[in-house]
């Protein structure tokens, strides 16, 4: 199929939840009083899990609508043909289900030194202020290993530009972030010790880690390396 006929293809989008999966079609159909865009809205629910009747709920959600669109049957059997398809966008919560039924692999927080128990205290906010009794959420991870890092942001400055003065070029240890705030890189992770911290978690049985460092939502080097 050329591009320009993809481009007017069939948009498929869909939501995968636990339960249910539902999936919704955008198709091209000649523009008429009842369509007046030149597409018609096709939905599509099935059940997330139904093994005997089909291995994959989203795969068989795309596969019903090229059906029903095009006229001509396609088989469970064979791969999904996309040569009708413009799009296909999805979204699940299936993830989100997981944490909040503590479901899934057991999870490891690394986290800069000093700041273990940062999540577990939170923001201190008291949404009920004067309840004398107070269950606070569990934490979603099971251990907490520190890594000895260090990156301050420097000075402030309230330029829309992030320039701060006074800093050498030539000094590697200050570094422009991607928010245009600069960074001090105090210390950085001793990427054996970690390599040897990630290896003990392993060999207690977890397969999933969670990496905050700080101010890495402007100097990402140091997770990225981790």
């Amino acid at each position: 199929m050329s591009t320009a006929a993809r481009k007017n293809g069939i948009r498929v989008c869909i939501d995968r939840g636990g339960t249910f999966t539902d999936c919704v079609a955008s198709i091209p159909v000649p523009v008429s009083e009842e369509h007046p865009s030149g597409r018609k809205e096709l939905v599509v629910k099935l059940l997330s899990v139904d093994p005997s009747n089909y291995p994959d709920a989203p795969r068989e959600g795309i596969r019903r609508i090229l059906e029903i669109a095009t006229g001509k049957p396609h088989s469970r059997d064979q791969l999904v043909v996309t040569e009708n398809l413009e799009s296909i966008r999805m979204g699940t919560t299936v993830a989100t289900n997981a944490l909040l039924e503590r479901k899934g692999q057991r999870c490891a927080l690394l986290i800069s030194k000093g700041f273990k128990d940062l999540l577990l205290i939170g923001n201190q906010s008291r949404p009920k202020i004067f309840d004398l009794s107070i269950t606070k959420p569990d934490v979603l991870y099971q251990a907490v290993v520190e890594v000895e890092e260090r990156v301050t942001l420097v000075g402030y400055t309230s330029s829309p530009m992030g320039i701060v003065e006074n800093i050498d070029p030539n000094d590697p240890t200050y570094v422009k972030g991607i928010s245009g705030e600069y960074v001090h890189i105090l210390q950085k992770p001793d990427m054996e010790k970690v390599r040897k911290q990630l290896q003990d978690l392993y060999g207690q049985g977890f397969r999933s880690i969670a990496v905050c460092l700080l101010h890495s939502y402007t100097f990402v080097n140091h997770e990225q390396a981790v």
